[in-house]
């Protein structure tokens, strides 16, 4: 959004972006706890997770969500609104990859790789190279991380029959894949700086972000419940954080 507008567009535009990325948001987070309501139960990590809300109240609320989502996108313009179900169907499809495929966390890189794109079309109208560099980059990032998140489930997953590439490779050949698609993630924001013409700013917060990102793998080396909370969490925070400041004081400095 901030690129596409060379800093911040309209207030109008800035909030309906927000708005149709809580509604998406809600809608793929409840369908997901739907789609996997029974295996929860069966995941000591997840056990409670449907206690939260009733089954009905997670219907409704996915429901509601979904038709705002689309409501706000046509309300931005009408390509946003057009594709709308589309980004629907691909955030909702991840939620069923982990039955039939082992790139489950690829579907997930894939689900998120909307946003970028979206937020450009929401603010130009039309598609670009940037956002689809950026979309690539949060593939890798995402199907990275999520390969450290889920070696916690690896034996459970086992268990239930479900297919992730911790699954397929094991932990540790996972973790180095990780790394790999860490490795390329960081490339790609430094080729959508280029792209989009990003400063000295931008390329302070890369440096940052690097060492983010290699915090993140030391950490997760260890293996442990706690060290791969903190990886997930915190090092997904922080290189979050880090990449909006780049990009936006790029245009304040």
């Amino acid at each position: 959004m901030g690129v596409a507008a060379q800093g911040l567009p309209a207030v109008e535009t800035i909030l309906l972006i927000i708005l149709a990325m809580v509604f998406a948001r809600t809608a793929a987070m409840t369908f997901n706890r739907l789609a996997d309501w029974e295996l929860d139960k069966r995941n000591p990590r997840t056990a409670g997770r449907h206690l939260l809300v009733h089954r009905s109240t997670a219907i409704a609320a996915c429901a509601i969500s979904a038709i705002l989502f689309i409501a706000t996108a046509w309300t931005i313009n009408s390509l946003c609104g057009f594709l709308s179900p589309v980004a629907l169907a691909m955030v909702f499809f991840y939620s069923l990859t982990k039955r039939f495929t082992y790139a489950a966390q690829f579907f997930l890189g894939l689900a998120l790789a909307i946003s970028p794109v979206g937020a450009w079309i929401a603010v130009t109208g039309a598609f670009a190279l940037p956002p689809l560099i950026l979309a690539f980059g949060v593939i890798l990032w995402v199907a990275g991380f999520d390969m450290i998140y889920a070696t916690q489930d690896v034996e459970i997953d086992r268990e239930e029959g479900l297919k992730s590439m911790v699954v397929l490779l094991g932990v540790p050949a996972s973790l180095l894949l990780a790394q790999a698609l860490h490795a390329g993630m960081f490339l790609c924001l430094i080729l959508f700086g280029w792209q989009a013409n990003l400063g000295i700013p931008y390329a302070i917060m890369l440096i940052l972000i690097l060492g983010v990102l290699i915090w993140e793998h030391r950490v997760a080396r260890r293996k442990d419940l706690d060290s791969i909370q903190q990886a997930f969490f915190v090092s997904n925070a922080l290189v979050g954080l880090l990449f909006v400041v780049g990009v936006f004081a790029n245009y304040i400095f």
